[in-house]
């Protein structure tokens, strides 16, 4: 990809926001700037200056004429889990077939079903199957993504899975950021001792995942049936003092406390949501966590999606992901996430184009230089044809409309 380029005739330009906006909240999130008949400078990579084409300066870079076609932010997909090594196609059948969660756990399915296969599968094997899958995702749009460990479940495989994802972060030409997700679950050989597996976690997980510089971030499974509040807030204090700042699976099964406890640990993100209630939305709205949605999750599972309309009209900012995992949301594709938001989460249109892109960048703590089009930032954009108008995007599901990505 060139470095330093001017894009014309970009029919809109979209998602333009001034520096000092780092997300978008309640009803601004309905709201889209854009300019019509317009350039975009890039050196450097980087955003060096936009605006209208009657503006574009006289320069001697690379010109690259769209024709008409509209350039908007690459996406952010803030929860991954795309290091893993086996589908879960068997399980799927199984849920067809009626079988609940608990009885394909008790079949030896689940989590700990991935953490099996992943344990046996060597690094390089790994590495090559989540390749492919990043490659995938950007050719979607996907620039800029965080991707979660959790399936190795001992200090090898976790740090196996990790060392994966600092190789994608060195190899791609995409932003990536790591989250150690080693509560994810209890090994079986834990389950009536959950203590040792969390004296694991703090005294041989993290210090080594510290030395490697492995990870930006770490998660817990905050849930009903896996880590309860106490353990979790005992997991994040240790985390704490190795600099790794939470993100939070909560609130996926019941109001189980994960959204206080995200809040209460000064969590980026709070990520699932399929249970709230207005007690955690006034909790999140005196927070700086960004309550994140994962309607992927739902749509597979066939269980409630979070209330994202209601948390909009509350005044929260909502984020959108993808949750790709072989477990419950098989898929990277952003554009089905988009049409999942606005059909079952209740967001319009624009709401979930701001929750991909600049709401996305701040769950990963990418704002500064992620998610708009705003100078100084990184030149990741999509391109796609011309449509009628915003909300046909959604309305085409399951589409990837990405003409060509720019990175």
């Amino acid at each position: 990809m060139l470095k330093n380029y001017i894009i014309t005739n970009i029919g809109q330009l979209m998602g333009i926001l001034p520096k000092e906006t780092l997300l978008l909240k309640g009803e601004e999130m309905g709201h889209i700037n854009v300019l019509h008949n317009a350039f975009i400078e890039v050196e450097d990579r980087k955003i060096k200056s936009f605006g209208l084409m009657e503006n574009c300066p006289e320069t001697e870079s690379h010109l690259v004429n769209i024709h008409g076609d509209w350039l908007i932010p690459g996406f952010v997909d803030s929860h991954t889990h795309m290091v893993f090594a086996n589908s879960r196609h068997n399980e799927y059948v199984m849920r067809l077939q009626g079988k609940t969660y608990e009885d394909i756990a008790a079949e030896g399915g689940g989590i700990l079903n991935s953490a099996k296969k992943l344990q046996s599968m060597d690094e390089d094997t790994l590495y090559k199957k989540a390749h492919k899958f990043a490659e995938e995702a950007i050719a979607g749009g996907t620039l800029a993504l965080e991707i979660k460990s959790g399936y190795g479940l001992s200090v090898e495989s976790e740090l196996k899975m990790l060392r994966v994802v600092k190789r994608l972060k060195n190899d791609l030409p995409i932003s990536i950021k790591a989250t150690f997700l080693g509560a994810h679950a209890f090994p079986s050989e834990f389950k009536s001792n959950h203590q040792g597996y969390i004296d694991l976690i703090i005294k041989e997980m993290l210090p080594s995942i510290a030395n490697e510089q492995l990870a930006d971030y770490i998660d817990v499974f905050c849930d009903k049936g896996f880590f309860s509040v106490d353990e979790t807030s005992q997991i994040l204090s240790a985390a704490a003092a190795f600099g790794l700042q939470p993100k939070i699976h909560g609130n996926e099964l019941g109001l189980t406390g994960g959204v206080q406890t995200a809040v209460d640990n000064n969590a980026l993100s709070v990520d699932h949501l399929e249970h709230i209630s207005d007690v955690e939305i006034n909790y999140l709205l005196n927070s700086n966590t960004m309550p994140v949605i994962l309607p992927g999750s739902s749509f597979f599972l066939k269980i409630p999606y979070a209330p994202g309309r209601s948390m909009i009209d509350a005044g929260l900012p909502v984020c959108i992901a993808s949750d790709f995992n072989p477990g419950s949301s098989p898929h990277h594709n952003l554009w089905f996430t988009w049409s999942l938001a606005c059909l079952y989460n209740g967001l319009l249109p624009a709401e979930a184009f701001n929750a991909l892109t600049i709401n996305g960048a701040y769950a990963l703590g990418l704002s500064n230089s992620h998610g708009s089009i705003t100078e100084g930032k990184k030149a990741c954009f999509i391109s796609t044809r011309p449509f009628e108008s915003i909300n046909e995007i959604p309305y085409w599901f399951a589409q990837n409309h990405a003409k060509k990505v720019w990175y």
